[in-house]
């Protein structure tokens, strides 16, 4: 018995005679009686009572109605999501990503983009040391990344650039300093730096400045950086957006003059995922 049986059945039933289910289903008549007589057989039980021109359930016409909707409307289901899936509609991506993303904004606006897309595909976001992302791309742990770059990659991975966005200091409320709108880099020699996780904005300021910079903790997160800042345990060069995104008391942003170094938003895949759901994110960001 195939699925086809049910659905006629199902016509059948509905219609109450064979000449409306067959009009409805666009097969002859004798052709949908005799699908139904197969059924009959198969199962060794009567399932119409033939009158008038009217079929009228049996008992066990009446038993097999509900199990042959469930049976159809599984199918049809079942049907659909394999379709769905072939086309990337459904499934899992699991997404790691640095602070700077969530403060910069490019996370929610790639995520939110990707789920009024595909609505059906579940996303896992968490945020991770960003010299562990790589790895956990790498060793298949997680799919995607969001990293600030540059930044040393496996073979393997692949990086998308996103978002440029260069460098403010960010100080503690109560330093001296604040009382200027721009900052030399000159006046920062005496200063321990903070370290975010990319330390490309420090090691540039340290050379505007003709000094080697003190290099103080490296506590990991962007907020982390900026909880030590507010109290008072050093200076940090970090990302623009965290000025914009981040407000804690006790600390303050300033623009260092000469400072035109950038940093980037990037987004790590493995080169060859197949994964059709990962490359229809990949395809969203252009």
């Amino acid at each position: 018995m195939e699925i086809r049986h049910f659905k006629y059945f199902l016509a059948v039933a509905e219609a109450s005679h064979f000449t409306r289910a067959a009009f409805r289903l666009n097969i002859a008549v004798p052709t949908l009686s005799r699908q139904i007589k197969e059924m009959e057989e198969e199962l060794g039980v009567q399932l119409f009572v033939r009158a008038q021109r009217k079929a009228t359930l049996t008992e066990a016409g009446k038993a097999l109605l509900t199990e042959a909707r469930d049976v159809v409307y599984r199918f049809d289901i079942a049907q659909e999501q394999a379709q769905r899936a072939g086309r990337g509609e459904n499934g899992h991506i699991e997404i790691g990503y640095v602070a700077s993303a969530v403060f910069n904004g490019a996370l929610q606006r790639h995520t939110t983009t990707f789920k009024k897309a595909f609505p059906g595909v579940q996303l896992s976001l968490r945020e991770y040391p960003m010299l562990e992302l790589p790895r956990l791309v790498a060793e298949g742990r997680i799919d995607l990344a969001y990293v600030r770059a540059p930044m040393v990659l496996p073979a393997e991975l692949k990086v998308a650039h996103l978002d440029e966005e260069g460098y403010v200091l960010a100080l503690p409320c109560s330093h001296p300093l604040t009382s200027r709108h721009c900052i030399d880099p000159g006046d920062l020699g005496d200063e321990l730096f903070i370290l975010p996780e990319q330390v490309s904005g420090t090691i540039t300021v340290g050379s505007l400045g003709a000094f080697v910079p003190k290099l103080g903790p490296q506590p990991g997160s962007l907020v982390a950086v900026l909880a030590l800042v507010a109290l008072g345990q050093g200076v940090s060069i970090v990302p623009k957006s965290a000025a914009v995104a981040v407000s804690l008391p006790g600390v303050t942003f300033r623009p260092v003059n000469g400072l035109e170094e950038v940093s980037w938003l990037g987004l790590v895949s493995r080169r060859h995922d197949q994964a059709l759901p990962i490359r229809n994110y990949l395809s969203l960001l252009g």
